[in-house]
């Protein structure tokens, strides 16, 4: 696996001055990393640009480490940004293929090239302790985190997962689930594996609050065994 750093090079982030979060002190996490979910393209609209630098500014607060997709445009570019100005670590996983098409210009942080989607998906997941997808992505956004759900619901983590869900953009597929629900598609224990809230610090609250209530009768399948241990490796990675 190709490692790619960039420190020196990059210049700070400059945040407009009205969606700069308000200072306080640091809260103390749980957390030591959390993998942020999110689109290669900007969106149309400006809440959810505004949303992944709240996010990243959220993150740098409570001194937390990013994980995400690696792409250096977009969504991923604000949020990486973001908490790599505020002083923590940032850790993009991306396959070789994309490195053409979602790199632009200069990279923050730590760059990891991988094989495969699969590959991207395992590495991200075991070097997290928590899931966000920001509001704005599309089908890759919408593949990792459903896959992170499913890995919960089986039993392969207990990790919280959270969608950030500005101006309503989940609206529509939390709907879904509670219909799923509704017609005994899916249990009532497990809808309460994905949360939701429409401002970073309040999201992050409650995936500090999560505590596991799986179904007692489901399977119990092995991380190291199944697919993300298939797909793990194993780099010192330090704050």
């Amino acid at each position: 696996m190709e490692e790619y750093t960039e420190k020196e090079t990059v210049k700070p982030t400059i945040v407009p001055r009205e969606i700069v979060i308000q200072r306080r002190k640091p809260t103390a996490s749980r957390f030591k990393r959390v993998c942020v979910f999110c689109g290669s393209s900007p969106g149309k609209k400006a809440s959810y640009q505004v949303a992944a630098i709240q996010l990243g500014n959220e993150l740098v607060e409570r001194k937390i480490d990013l994980v995400y997709g690696g792409g250096s445009i977009g969504l991923m570019g604000l949020v990486s940004r973001a908490v790599y100005s505020g002083g923590c670590h940032v850790s993009g996983i991306i396959p070789k293929k994309l490195l053409p098409r979602e790199i632009v210009g200069e990279t923050v942080g730590e760059l990891r090239a991988v094989s495969s989607m699969h590959q991207r998906k395992a590495e991200m997941a075991r070097l997290s302790d928590a899931f966000i997808a920001l509001p704005g992505g599309g089908y890759g956004t919408l593949e990792e985190l459903l896959e992170v759900i499913t890995w919960a619901q089986l039993g392969i983590h207990n990790k919280p997962v959270g969608l950030l869900n500005v101006d309503g953009y989940y609206n529509s597929l939390l709907c879904f689930m509670d219909k799923a629900v509704d017609e005994g598609f899916i249990k009532p224990c497990a809808r309460q594996i994905i949360l939701s809230a429409q401002t970073p610090y309040e999201l992050l609250s409650k995936l500090e609050d999560y505590v596991p209530k799986h179904d007692e009768s489901a399977i119990k399948l092995s991380w190291e065994k199944e697919q993300i241990g298939a797909y793990a490796f194993k780099p010192d990675i330090s704050r």
